[in-house]
């Protein structure tokens, strides 16, 4: 319960950083697109202001020049501007607006003439005279802005929109705007054809913004911007978070690996019960067989028959051989562990190690009414090997598929050698056994593993056996595999180095 709440724990915590470092990568990422677009927006509105102003200043001498064409006879620093309006009565009365420049100052000083009227005819007057000034200068203004419109869409984009301008507008923008990441532009034609644009520019790029400028002509153009280091910049603006992030994932792992050791130890701990209960067992039988022989011959009916003797001599020296060889079993428990400094390596000949081990092994298989057959092919068999623990391997895998045996069937067992390759030598020990499920043959190498656990005994053994084999065939720089099928027997595969790869 404790490891499913911290678990819990963890994965919640895990996916709550996310889900708020995406938010605020998201967040981040609208804030650079309005920062953009705004920058984008006001340099649309700066390249129109700019056009408006080149062709105010083109026209401001025509202004001019037509404002005062109606001036005449200037004399003296006087500029007089004359006009003529009808009065109701069909009468035509002539007036002058005359200007004075004075010498002391900068100024200019209008004087209005006019003969002699009453103070209604001259207001009148007055009012008929701004009137028509003001539609006279109200009509040169929109001549003004009638070529504007006409004239911009024939000006070459190229002085329309100038680069160095536009490069300009858009870093002051883009920095009022809080955006400072390098950038390259490019402007396109109503068909979307590049016009002109930096080096750095890449049309394919995911971070490129557009708007359209000059929109007060039927084609307008438009300005793209590319950001190539958008995304390197979006979450440097969030990198506060991953290392909380990372610390996150690290405790996770941590607390996953200590979860795992956790079962793991408690997995041994369950098997080395199963040891001692095993050991225990086996060791006491020898033991009480032992010292049960022992207690028969002290009595005199048991030392006056011969026969009797030796047959309790035999059980003695049976059953020491017995306690021997458990003890062996046991002490090769710390040889596990201590591989390196115990092995001795020698020069020796498989097939000859071999032969001497299936020599021994065949009267105890022949004795359960089986077979033993050994086919000794390989040409080249010299390996380098502890000779002693190669030995033991060897009647490990033999005394192993004699012990898992069918109870209704012949024990026939088969061990091969064969040379694989000019560098390799492969040993199969075969059996016609039990065999071994699938879930149990990925364990059967682990220490104290047995396919029979607990406090069983229909099979003798400490679960060391395979442990042992294939620690000391890894020291030889060699590898075993088990190739089983459930009801129909197993097949232990040894491949051992030659001498000779290791000449080469």
């Amino acid at each position: 319960m404790l490891t499913l709440v911290m678990s819990i724990t963890f994965v919640a915590l895990l996916c709550f950083q996310i889900i708020y470092l995406e938010n605020m990568f998201k967040m981040r990422n609208e804030q650079f697109n309005e920062g953009v677009m705004r920058s984008l927006h006001a340099t649309a509105e700066f390249l129109e202001r700019e056009e408006t102003k080149h062709f105010l200043e083109q026209d401001v001498n025509v202004i001019e020049s037509s404002l005062y064409d109606p001036y005449s006879g200037s004399t003296n620093g006087e500029t007089n501007l004359k006009y003529s309006v009808e009065n109701p009565d069909g009468t035509v009365t002539n007036y002058t607006l005359r200007s004075t420049t004075a010498s002391s100052n900068s100024g200019v000083n209008f004087n209005f003439s006019a003969p002699t009227q009453s103070v209604s005819a001259r207001y009148g007057t007055m009012q008929e005279v701004i009137r028509s000034q003001y539609l006279y200068q109200k009509g040169l203004l929109n001549e003004v802005i009638l070529s504007i419109l006409r004239d911009s869409s024939t000006r070459p984009i190229s002085e329309r929109a100038d680069s160095v301008s536009i490069k300009n507008c858009l870093l002051t923008e883009l920095n009022n705007n809080g955006v400072t990441v390098p950038f390259s532009f490019a402007v396109l034609n109503p068909k979307n054809e590049i016009v002109y644009s930096t080096d750095s520019y890449e049309s394919k790029s995911k971070a490129i913004y557009s708007i359209p400028i000059f929109t007060n002509t039927d084609s307008p153009y438009t300005l793209s911007v590319e950001f190539p280091t958008k995304t390197k910049y979006l979450f440097k603006s969030v990198r506060f978070i991953i290392p909380s992030l990372s610390f996150t994932v690290i405790l996770l792992v941590i607390f996953l690996y200590t979860v795992i050791l956790a079962f793991r130890q408690k997995n041994l701990a369950e098997m080395k019960t199963d040891f001692i209960n095993n050991m225990t067992h086996e060791l006491k039988t020898p033991i009480s067989t032992i010292s049960l022989a022992g207690q028969m011959l002290s009595e005199p009916s048991i030392r006056k028959s011969q026969s009797s003797l030796e047959h309790l001599s035999e059980v003695i020296v049976e059953e020491s051989k017995r306690l021997r060889f458990q003890v062996e079993k046991v002490l090769q428990l710390s040889v596990l562990d201590k591989t390196g400094s115990t092995l001795k390596f020698t020069e020796v000949n498989a097939n000859s190690i071999i032969y001497n081990v299936v020599n021994t092994f065949k009267l105890k298989v022949e004795k359960q009414g089986g077979s033993l057959e050994a086919n000794l092919d390989a040409e080249n068999a010299d390996v380098k090997v502890d000779e002693m623990q190669f030995t033991n391997v060897i009647f490990n895998l033999l005394d192993n598929a004699l012990k898992y045996m069918k109870e209704d069937v012949e024990p026939r067992l088969t061990i091969t050698t064969t040379n694989i390759s000019s560098k390799k030598l492969e040993i199969r020990v075969q059996d016609n056994g039990i065999g071994i499920k699938k879930e149990d043959a990925r364990h059967i190498f682990e220490k104290f593993y047995r396919v029979s656990t607990g406090n069983r005994h229909d099979v003798k053994g400490f679960g060391l056996g395979l442990a042992y084999v294939k620690k000391m065939i890894e020291a030889f720089g060699g590898s075993i595999t088990v190739e089983s099928e459930f009801g129909k027997g197993s097949t232990f595969i040894i491949v051992l180095p030659l001498i000779a790869d290791e000449a080469v």
